[in-house]
């Protein structure tokens, strides 16, 4: 639940505080996206291994990713926030330290599962914290954070792996990864205290609600949905784009990868902007939600129509980020006003489970489109999936009751 206190009477310190230890893991957390995806190179150089056999390592991710998010949020309503977050940390030190010795394609499986299930805790963790530790004014601003760092996890990750492996090896990649994960799990524990949630207590008397009761609650479920769908849409860009640009205006491969950097700095920068709309209008945000992915939906479109050129193309493209990001923060409002008093770790763990099908879906459906070489049906598709998200957001609106 979110704190009751008037923000004047919390310290801007103390609320800053939280904000940073939460928004350093979830960096963490989207730095171990990129972990496997990054040495493919290598793993097919030193082992020998298919493209199939690499992508089913981010199948195994995503599919322990999903189930365990699903049910570390009910871990967390029970034990609280920070032991989940320390174990999950845990998990990443233990996965690098595996991979750094990894000698088959077994220990890389291995290494999958351990990601998997550090990463499916931080959704539920982050916000229970969030949700119960930073005033109620301040909120918004600390969604624009979290997703904000996210964000930069993804972009630090290619410097720090790429970098070590050129410097040494990628093994000792791997052990600077785990050094790190090392030192973030120290910081968080040697400020534990900022970390703290609580259980719901109920009053004495009052009548007992069964543990999922929540699923019952079909906004969740419309949550749900709507993390499926603008996930589908993210792994389109992230792994069908640049090939995209190539085949259908003959850019560079630079170029290209450019764009996608671009469209990833466009959503961080989104990200700040959005900040400020999620914390002056907490209870509008599915509309701010809905307005953000319609122009997303609108620019992507036009990008998949071939009606522009190579460089309004990738300008149009990028400025879609820049949209996305715009309704992050707002997308984590909503999802906060949609959730049952008590059931925080439960509701965010569900429904950001969305990301993880919707990852691992994508793929198998939109990669069909690639083979056959419609290129600017895949963006289209990504156009009208954005589309669905918008009623879909709109229907989390109407179901949700706001206090």
């Amino acid at each position: 639940m979110t704190s009751p206190l008037d923000p004047h009477a919390v310290p801007w310190r103390d609320d800053a505080a939280v904000i940073g230890l939460v928004g350093l893991a979830h960096a963490g957390s989207h730095f171990s996206h990129l972990l496997l995806p990054l040495m493919f190179p290598v793993f097919i150089q030193t082992f020998g291994l298919s493209y199939a056999e690499l992508g089913l390592l981010m199948s195994v991710f995503f599919v322990v990713s999903g189930i365990g998010q699903a049910s570390a949020g009910f871990l967390v309503d029970r034990v609280g926030a920070r032991p989940v977050l320390f174990a999950a940390l845990t998990a990443f030190v233990l996965a690098c330290l595996l991979a750094s010795v990894a000698h088959n394609y077994a220990t890389l499986m291995g290494v999958a599962v351990l990601l998997g299930l550090g990463n499916s805790t931080f959704h539920p963790a982050d916000f229970t914290i969030l949700n119960q530790k930073i005033s109620a004014q301040r909120l918004g601003y600390a969604f624009s954070v979290h997703a904000l760092t996210g964000n930069l996890g993804w972009a630090v990750a290619p410097i720090f792996m790429v970098g070590l492996s050129s410097l040494f090896d990628w093994r000792m990649a791997y052990l600077g990864a785990a050094l790190m994960f090392s030192g973030i799990l120290l910081l968080l524990v040697w400020h534990r205290a900022s970390l703290l949630t609580h259980q719901t207590v109920h009053p004495e008397g009052a009548p007992q609600v069964h543990t999922l009761a929540f699923l019952k609650n079909t906004v969740v479920w419309w949550c749900f949905g709507f993390f499926m769908l603008t996930a589908m849409t993210l792994v389109i860009v992230q792994s069908f784009s640049v090939s995209i640009l190539q085949a259908m205006h003959g850019v560079t491969f630079e170029a290209a990868t450019m764009t996608l950097t671009a469209y990833m700095l466009c959503a961080a920068a989104g990200v700040v902007i959005g900040g400020f709309f999620a914390a002056r209008l907490p209870k509008q945000s599915e509309w701010v939600v809905a307005v953000c992915m319609a122009v997303a939906a609108l620019f992507m479109a036009l990008c998949g129509s071939g009606w522009l050129g190579a460089t309004a193309t990738m300008v149009v493209l990028a400025l879609t980020g820049l949209a996305i990001g715009v309704g992050g923060p707002s997308r984590d409002m909503m999802i906060k006003n949609a959730t049952p008093k008590g059931a925080t770790g439960r509701v965010y763990g569900m429904v950001y489970s969305g990301i993880d099908v919707g990852s691992a879906i994508t793929p198998l459906m939109f990669g069909v489109f690639m083979d056959h070489g419609w290129f600017g049906s895949t963006l289209i598709g990504a156009a009208m999936v954005l589309l669905l998200s918008v009623w879909v957001a709109l229907a989390v609106g109407r179901r949700t009751v706001h206090v």
